[in-house]
């Protein structure tokens, strides 16, 4: 299995204290996370939502992104990524990435920005951070703002400084493969007071009182529609599981943390393969453990007769049908991330991952790849 949530009994008894409260939409239960996960991450405030989509797409809608924008990201993304550039009606622009993090490189993030750069959205691969004082740098002298996809990133830290404060605005996943989850949810998060509120507002269908509020102990207050928004809001049954695995976030990090430690030890002779590299003024969240390995199709193939799962993050953007057709990206355009998608496998990494599984998966490795 790639895969496995760790999921108990306070994530359960959790979800039945929503049930039985009589209110399962968005309530307390979520605005007390909200405020929980600022704190966590060093933030003003955090907009939850019902997935990481929803707050990268809130995020480009409160800075105004929309037709004839550009925003530039890496191609080494989920497609969600570059999706909501193209909600907005804006065009995305993909810049190459270092190879040794897969990150997006800042020299080719300087020839990307335009006149028509609107936003710059940062992906912290693997949970690796970006090199944000550099990014910051250059979208600090063209006046553009900076997103961070924080869909990997919920623990990590870059130079002492929690992801979801390093830029105007960031998003994190709580989808089922994240390191914390609710099965599908996300949050925003932004020391900018008017982008949360326009943000809280677009969540909402632009309702200009939350839902909830209407029925408060200050009695009824009629609402108005001031913006055409969306149903993005994240509700109480996600927020209770969320809130509980946080409970846990710390012990959840340590165990990936020495399982990528052991991988680390055990690839590190291996000829052929080429683990990514983290740097050391960086907390990584262990998101994900990518290696580089050689016919990566046939080892996938391998690895998984023999009943291990694995993943590959990602096939380039640009390259996927869509974007070849509506933009014409085309091969050879970013050929350190087309090198890395031909390449890339992501190996089981969650905290209920046994020693003897960590030992079966690095046997199968060395068995398929002869090392």
């Amino acid at each position: 299995m790639f895969h496995r949530p760790d999921i108990g009994p306070a994530e359960e008894d959790a979800v039945l204290e929503v049930l039985r409260s009589g209110w399962l939409t968005t309530s307390a239960r979520t605005k007390a996370l909200e405020k929980r996960f600022a704190a966590y991450r060093g933030c003003a405030r955090a907009v939850g939502t019902n997935s990481c989509t929803a707050a990268l797409h809130l995020s480009l809608l409160s800075l105004g992104v929309g037709p004839g924008d550009e925003v530039i990201t890496s191609p080494i993304t989920f497609a969600s990524t570059a999706n909501v550039i193209v909600h907005c009606g804006a065009t995305p622009v993909f810049c190459d990435v270092t190879e040794d993090t897969l990150n997006i490189d800042p020299d080719a993030l300087s020839d990307a920005i335009t006149l028509r750069t609107k936003a710059i959205i940062a992906v912290h691969f693997a949970g690796h951070p970006c090199d944000m004082d550099e990014i910051d740098a250059i979208a600090a002298r063209h006046g553009v703002p900076v997103i961070e996809d924080a869909a990997h990133a919920v623990e990590a830290e870059y130079r002492g400084r929690p992801t979801g404060s390093l830029g105007r605005a960031a998003a994190f996943s709580f989808y089922a493969t994240k390191n914390i989850t609710s099965g599908e949810g996300g949050m925003l998060t932004t020391n900018d007071e008017s982008l949360a509120d326009q943000a809280d507002i677009l969540a909402l269908h632009g309702i200009s009182r939350d839902a909830w509020k209407r029925y408060g102990d200050e009695g009824y207050k009629h609402w108005d529609i001031v913006a055409p928004g969306y149903k993005y809001n994240m509700f109480d049954i996600q927020a209770a599981i969320v809130d509980a695995q946080m409970d846990r976030i710390d012990q959840f990090w340590e165990r990936r943390r020495q399982v990528t430690e052991y991988y680390d030890a055990a690839f590190s002779e291996m000829p052929g393969v080429a683990p990514l590299c983290r740097r050391d003024y960086v907390k990584a969240s262990h998101h994900l453990y990518v290696l580089r390995v050689p016919r990566r199709d046939e080892f996938m193939s391998a690895i998984q007769a023999q009943g291990i799962g694995v993943g590959v993050h990602f096939r380039p953007v640009h390259l996927h049908q869509y974007y070849r057709q509506a933009f014409g990206f085309r091969p050879g355009m970013f050929p350190v991330a087309e090198a890395a998608g031909e390449s890339v496998v992501s190996l089981p990494l969650y905290p209920s991952l046994g020693d003897d599984d960590v030992d079966r998966v690095v046997a199968a490795v060395r068995e398929i790849l002869g090392g």
